[in-house]
């Protein structure tokens, strides 16, 4: 990852290592994180840990929360965005929107995953919700910022690096819909209620091409997601 850390020598000495933005910010959430997940007896960590981190928690959203919450998505569900303009306009094909973070329900399930994770609640951003159509996707991408976009001009001033991902599935699919780790090889089937979480970055603090993932395209039925990252510092 040349555009993270410089190897080249000058003079004949190994030029000294740059660090990635963030890159302490990064390092330090992951230690805490890593800590607190490790000794939650309800978390199970994916095997791919040599790689990236990521970990599974069954049944954190029961069936009536997850009803509650779709029903949240659909009313503010629009065409998905992406950072980086320059994708296609296939790319990211679902529905997606911000459910009121100052909804009671909402607070309650942003709370708990701030609980789980043991990260302040101003470092994560708001929950998006997402859904995805017969035939929508969202094609392989990082949940991290490449510090070289324009958009990380705003972004480092505004809560810095996206550290920590964690996701839940509301629903059952009927057919495709899975969210792949394209690079790990690692497909996992949503269900109703779980939640994936994982590192965006490595055990240095650098972000983690491992973390490279998909949502593939539903072939029948209807895919409903939320989503909450979080930043190094406190969002905005």
């Amino acid at each position: 990852m040349t555009n993270f850390v410089t190897t080249a020598s000058l003079g004949g000495k190994p030029a000294p290592k740059v660090k990635a933005p963030d890159q302490d910010g990064l390092r330090r959430t992951g230690n805490k994180v890593r800590k607190r997940l490790t000794a939650n007896p309800r978390v199970y960590p994916v095997p791919a840990q040599e790689k990236a981190e990521i970990f599974a928690v069954g049944d954190f959203m029961n069936p009536d929360e997850c009803k509650r919450m779709i029903a949240l998505i659909d009313q503010v569900a629009r065409p998905s965005a992406v950072f980086d303009l320059e994708y296609g306009a296939d790319y990211r094909t679902s529905y997606s929107g911000d459910v009121d973070p100052h909804d009671p329900f909402v607070k309650k399930i942003s709370r708990r995953i701030d609980d789980l994770l043991g990260l302040e609640p101003a470092w994560g951003e708001t929950i998006q919700g997402q859904r995805y159509l017969p035939g929508q996707q969202f094609q392989a991408h990082n949940d991290w910022f490449y510090t070289e976009a324009d958009y990380w001009k705003v972004e480092k001033d505004r809560g810095g690096q996206r550290s920590w991902t964690a996701m839940v599935f509301l629903n059952e699919v009927e057919g495709g819909g899975t969210t792949d780790f394209t690079k790990l090889g690692l497909s996992i089937e949503p269900r109703r209620g779980a939640l994936l979480g994982w590192n965006n970055a490595d055990l240095e603090g650098v972000p983690n091409e491992w973390t490279m993932h998909a949502g593939t395209p539903v072939t029948a039925g209807v895919k409903y997601i939320i989503t909450k990252w979080y930043r190094t510092k406190r969002w905005r």
